[in-house]
């Protein structure tokens, strides 16, 4: 059972793979690999920012304490000078330990500075990097937008696409009906000529009528030739006869009776 599972497991993971494949677009996933890359380059933006608003921040909180810092020395000083040596002790031991605090925030201000050069660093390599695939997006889809283009039209040209697969053989299957429906026509003329299959109009003559049609048709055509020859051969007779008479007449310097010749 366990093997029956796996190998339905791998026929569907086989299948599903083949359908991803050529549902995708290469066009489209460099697309969205190219937007994930500008999230992310907006991420370290802000990242960058947020690093940089922290200094900020220190440096503020830096520029207090040592002003704090600088009046409780003036306090103190004051208050030597009063003979108030106890205030003036107060006093200097605040600011000692406004000190330790000014120190430990320059040590964290300094740290945030090295991050924020950092990320700035990271951020200006991934802009060049996202500049640069970018660039090579665009490049990849034009090469693949025309190779498909010439794909398209070799297969059209070829006719092995789906679309002109599918005109070529509506064209076969109408050539196809038409050479029946020709073949059919020509067998029933035939069978009508010969007498095999009646017909209910009565207008199809049977095959002696036919070949009398046929042999009358040709007895026209001898009649009608032999009519012809004879009307040449009565125009050049005359024609002969006219030239020989006055010939005739100029030697025996007398006229002579002119021939008729009736219409034929």
């Amino acid at each position: 059972m366990s093997g029956v599972m796996k190998r339905m497991g791998m026929i569907f993971r086989a299948k599903a793979n083949k359908a991803l494949d050529r549902a995708e677009d290469p066009r489209e996933t460099l697309d969205y690999s190219y937007q994930k890359q500008l999230e992310l380059l907006q991420k370290v933006r802000r990242g960058v920012a947020d690093v940089a608003t922290s200094r900020k921040r220190l440096e503020l909180q830096l520029n207090q304490l040592q002003g704090q810092s600088s009046k409780l020395e003036d306090q103190g000083r004051k208050a030597l000078a009063l003979g108030r040596e106890d205030l003036a002790r107060e006093a200097l031991s605040r600011r000692a330990a406004l000190q330790q605090q000014v120190s430990d925030l320059q040590t964290q201000h300094q740290t945030l500075q090295g991050e924020e050069e950092k990320l700035t660093l990271a951020s200006q390599r991934l802009q060049a990097k996202v500049d640069a695939f970018r660039t090579k997006k665009e490049t990849i889809k034009a090469t693949y937008t025309a190779a498909q283009a010439q794909t398209r039209i070799g297969e059209a040209f070829s006719g092995i696409s789906e679309e002109m697969g599918d005109v070529g053989m509506a064209i076969q299957r109408a050539e196809d009906k038409t050479q029946q429906m020709q073949a059919r026509a020509g067998a029933i003329d035939e069978l009508l000529a010969s007498g095999a299959l009646d017909d209910p109009t009565g207008t199809a003559k049977d095959d002696i009528t036919a070949e009398l049609d046929r042999l009358s048709g040709g007895s026209d055509v001898e009649l009608e030739l032999q009519r012809m020859k004879a009307e040449l051969a009565g125009s050049s007779g005359p024609k002969q006869a006219i030239e020989g008479g006055t010939g005739g007449q100029a030697e025996q310097g007398r006229p002579q009776e002119q021939p008729r010749f009736d219409k034929q």
